[in-house]
C-alpha cells in the first residue's frame, strides 16, 4: 500500500519555488490574505493530478486524510484529487466515509481552489439523495469556506436538473460580507441560466438590486449584452 510519505516525496520532486511565489501570491497566502499561514511548493495543478492518478487506488482513506491536514498547499489538493477519484469509483459505504473526511476536514479545504475541486465532486453528489440538512449549516457557518462550500456543492444539483437548492443558499448569502462567496453564488445562478434561463431570470427579478455587485455579474456573465446592461442600470 501506498502512504501519504510517497505522495509528499513525489509532489516535493515536482516543486518549483519560482512557480511557489506566484502560487503564493495568486491564492493570497501573504499577510493579510485570505490564504495567510498557508505554504506553496510549486507543483502546478496538473502534476498534481498525475501524481493523484497514480496513488488514489493504493492509497488509504487514513493516508489520504493525513495529506489533507498537511500544512503544503499542494498535498492538501492532491489529496482532494484522490478523495474525488475514490468517490467516483467507490460503493456506497465508501462513499459515505469519503464524504465524512471531507466534512471532518473543512478547516483544511481553507481556500477556493480547494473547496472547487471537492464539494461538487463528492459533498453534492453524496447527498442529490438524501437530507441536504447539512448545506444550511454549513451556509451559516463563520468560515468563509464553508459557505463557499454549501453553495459550490448545488453544482451537482444543477447538473441534475434541480435548482432548488441553489436559490435557497443564494437567497441566504445574497448579503454575504465576503467577495469569495457573492462569486461562488454569482457562478451557481449562471450555471442554472445556462439551463434554465427562465428559471434564473425569475430569481434575479425580485433580488437584483440587492445583490453585491459582483454576485450579480457573475450571474448575468452569459446574458446578452443588452439585457445584461438592464440588470446592471436597474432597469429590468
Amino acid at each position: 500500500m501506498a502512504t501519504s510519505a510517497d505522495v509528499r516525496r513525489d509532489l516535493a520532486r515536482l516543486a518549483d519555488p519560482h512557480r511557489a511565489a506566484r502560487v503564493s501570491r495568486f491564492l493570497q497566502m501573504v499577510p493579510g490574505g485570505y490564504g495567510e499561514g498557508d505554504r506553496a511548493i510549486g507543483v502546478s495543478v496538473p502534476e498534481q493530478r498525475g501524481v493523484a492518478a497514480r496513488y488514489w487506488r493504493d492509497l488509504s482513506l487514513a493516508e489520504t486524510a493525513k495529506l489533507l491536514t498537511s500544512g503544503v498547499h499542494e498535498e492538501r489538493l492532491t489529496a482532494l484529487f484522490v478523495l474525488v477519484r475514490k468517490f467516483a469509483k467507490a460503493d456506497e459505504d465508501e462513499r459515505a466515509r469519503i464524504f465524512h473526511t471531507v466534512l471532518a476536514n473543512t478547516r483544511h479545504i481553507d481556500n477556493w481552489d480547494l473547496v472547487d475541486s471537492s464539494a461538487p465532486y463528492i459533498v453534492g453528489p453524496w447527498l442529490i439523495d438524501k437530507d441536504r440538512g447539512v448545506l444550511d449549516t454549513l451556509a451559516g457557518s463563520s468560515l468563509v469556506w464553508e459557505r463557499r462550500i454549501a453553495i459550490m456543492a448545488t453544482f451537482a444539483f444543477i447538473r441534475a436538473g434541480d435548482f432548488d437548492w441553489t436559490f435557497r443558499l443564494s437567497e441566504r448569502l445574497l448579503r454575504d460580507p465576503h467577495d469569495l462567496v457573492h462569486k461562488a453564488v454569482g457562478w451557481m445562478l449562471r450555471e442554472v441560466g445556462n439551463r434554465d434561463r427562465a428559471a434564473a431570470e425569475e430569481f434575479l427579478a425580485r433580488r437584483y438590486r440587492r445583490m453585491p455587485r459582483v454576485m450579480l455579474r457573475y450571474a448575468i456573465e452569459k446574458f446578452e449584452p443588452q439585457r445584461r446592461r438592464e440588470y446592471l442600470s436597474g432597469v429590468v
